[in-house]
Order: C-alpha cells, then structure tokens, then sequence
C-alpha cells in the first residue's frame, strides 16, 4: 500500500477521504455557506433545547457532522442540510436522554408516541376502588358525610364550610377528623366483617 503524500497514513481509507471532495473544498464551503448561519442555528438551539449548558456543545456536534458530510459531498443548499441535521442531533440526544422533557416539543403528536394510557385492568382496578369510595361515604353519618364532601371534593375552606353549615370552624375540624378515621376504617378493613361501622 502506498502512503498519501498530504496525510502521511497508508491504505486506500484514507486517500478516500481526501479524494472525495477534497478537504479544500469542504473547508472553503463550510467558512462561505455554514459559519455565517451560526446566529440562527444558535437560536434554533436554544428554543428547541431545555437545558442551555449544552448549546455550545450541541453547536460543535453540529458543525463537526455537516463538515464531515461535506467532505465526502457538497450539499446543494447549505441551510435545510444545517437545520436538518441539527434537528435530527436534537432527536438523537432526546432518545439518548430516555425521558423527553414536554418542553422539547410543542406538538406531543410530532414525537409519534403512543399516549400511555392505563390499560383495561387499571381502569378496572380504579373503578372498583372509586366505588368503594363512595360507597365508604355513603355510610358515614350524615354531619360527617356533609363535611368531608364539601373539604375534599370541592374544595371549600374550613371557614367556608362553617358559614355553610351554619356551624363553629372547631366542629367542622372535628368532623372531619371523625369522617377520615371513619373511612380509613371502612377502606382497610374486610369488606365481609359485618362489624365494620362507621
């Protein structure tokens, strides 16, 4: 094998490389065609990637891709090759990282993930358990019924409650602290015990 003049390494590798384009060539493309596009590829960076530490680095990645690519072959148009090939080091390093931040992408639907939505035995499983919630209160008296009802499903202050129930905010807290005994009683207990009572 014979030894490239320019590069001093041996084997056809190398004189390939060299050949190809010609490392002139890509050189002078990439200082006329890509480097004056670095605002805008700066920018197109940081809008599309959460964490900015990594936007210098991601800058390099891209510049050392779209030269190495040149100088096997000239691109026609330098700025959708750029951006392309930016895009695609985005994508990669989202995959790379495992877990996409809903920042990375404004469009869920552009990433072609399927939703993950809980399958048929969580949706019963859930069911069941709501049910029984429900029916946990259901058996609770009616004073800590009301409470427990207007604090935990809509929201409502203790102060808002009293003025409701047109009682003292103290006996709002006391039932609600009889209403959650009762339930975690009622919930953990055997649904067959006769004895459970609120």
């Amino acid at each position: 094998m014979a030894e490239t003049p320019k590069s001093g390494l041996e084997g056809t590798g190398a004189q390939r490389l060299v050949m190809d384009v010609g490392v002139p060539d890509a050189m002078d493309w990439f200082l006329r065609e890509v480097l004056p596009l670095e605002a805008v590829l700066v920018r197109y960076l940081r809008q599309n990637w959460r964490d900015q530490s990594d936007i210098e680095d991601l800058l390099q990645d891209v510049y050392i891709r779209v030269y190495e690519a040149a100088k096997r072959q000239l691109p026609e148009k330098a700025k959708p090759f750029v951006f392309t090939t930016a895009r695609n080091l985005l994508i990669n390093r989202m995959r790379d990282h495992a877990v996409v931040p809903i920042e990375a992408v404004a469009d869920l639907d552009a990433l072609g993930v399927a939703i993950d939505m809980p399958g048929p035995d969580r949706t019963a499983l859930a069911r069941d358990e709501l049910r029984r919630l429900s029916e946990a209160i259901d058996r609770l008296p009616p004073h800590c019924r009301d409470v427990i009802v207007l604090r935990r499903i809509e929201n409502l202050s203790r102060s808002e409650i009293a003025r409701r129930l047109n009682i003292a905010e103290t006996t709002v807290s006391s039932y609600l602290t009889e209403a959650i005994y009762a339930l975690s009683n009622l919930l953990n207990a055997d649904p067959t015990d006769p004895r459970v009572r609120p």
